[in-house]
């Protein structure tokens, strides 16, 4: 049996240093010889300023044990909407004397496309980075990492409604869908197997978003009231879907600062101070030799 990969996802308000701290974890096991892909979701990419080389959505190596990329989330929209479009025509091929196309078009404006595509991208990393260690993903700003990660969860609620109705639209017409070919059976109604492979396909990635042995979330934080406010309201929608921060990180941390009151809140999350950096970390020996100044780093 091979070794499975780590997902670990840095996610917080926008502006705590959620790159920066990605950067500086996908480092520090790189050196460890880990062998680590850190992927920017965030559409306001910063690992191309970080690391003073320019990124894309290919993976490159900066590091014998590091590759980086910047997925371009646009790409992956196009990319759903085609599959979307493909599916429909497929599915609905008496249709197009109706002219479909144009009905079609309309789905581009569908709530929720951002955050299919973003999965979609993630499925396509996950294939194709089976050899590492560790994927590392330095998220987008709050509201649509929430959504990204509890959309597996909300997609099997809707997808389970779908099954029920397309079941009593079937038995309601006297339609046999199954079909036995020696001892197996076999389901005839596209629609019908559409729904359970993708049932199965939201079921495998809730499993992993929901399995700390799978997948770590590390939440960056200031020391500022309004990142205070927004990481609880985080912590509290994740749980309400089983998902659970495994990592304080406390960024542009100061000596004179009481993480007494981080602690009690958050009682079963480690905790990473990450200091201010007396000169900005950008580039691969500064990052490095910040590092050196930490000296201890978060179990992962």
């Amino acid at each position: 049996m091979g070794k499975e990969t780590k997902n670990i996802f840095f996610l917080g308000k926008g502006g705590v240093g959620k790159s920066t701290s990605s950067a500086l974890t996908a480092l520090h096991l790189a050196e460890k010889g880990k062998k680590v892909y850190l992927v920017s979701l965030d559409p306001a990419h910063n690992q191309s300023d970080i690391f003073e080389k320019k990124f894309s959505g290919k993976p490159v190596k900066i590091h014998k044990n590091l590759s980086i990329s910047e997925v371009e989330i646009a790409f992956w929209v196009k990319k759903y909407l085609s599959d979307i479009q493909f599916q429909i025509k497929r599915s609905y091929s008496y249709l197009t004397a109706f002219n479909l196309e144009n009905y079609l078009d309309i789905i581009k404006y569908s709530p929720g496309i951002e955050e299919y595509a973003m999965l979609l991208a993630y499925k396509n990393i996950q294939e194709k980075a089976k050899d590492e260690d560790y994927i590392i993903f330095d998220m987008p700003p709050t509201a649509l990492t929430l959504k990204f990660l509890t959309l597996p969860h909300l997609s099997l609620l809707w997808l389970d409604n779908l099954l029920n109705l397309r079941n009593k639209i079937i038995e309601k017409r006297k339609i046999i869908t199954k079909v036995k070919l020696g001892k197996k059976e076999i389901e005839t109604d596209k629609i019908r197997n559409k729904l359970f492979q993708q049932i199965e396909e939201y079921k495998k990635l809730k499993i992993i978003f929901e399995d700390s042995d799978k997948t770590q979330l590390n939440l960056v934080m200031n020391t500022d009231k309004l990142s205070f406010s927004e990481s609880a309201l985080i912590v509290n929608h994740l749980a309400e879907f089983n998902i659970s921060i495994k990592n304080i990180i406390l960024n542009k941390y100061q000596k004179d600062f009481n993480t007494q009151e981080i602690e009690k809140r958050y009682p079963d999350c480690g905790l990473q101070l990450i200091p201010n950096s007396e000169k900005p970390l950008l580039g691969i020996t500064a990052l490095t030799d910040f590092l050196h100044v930490l000296k201890s780093f978060i179990e992962l």
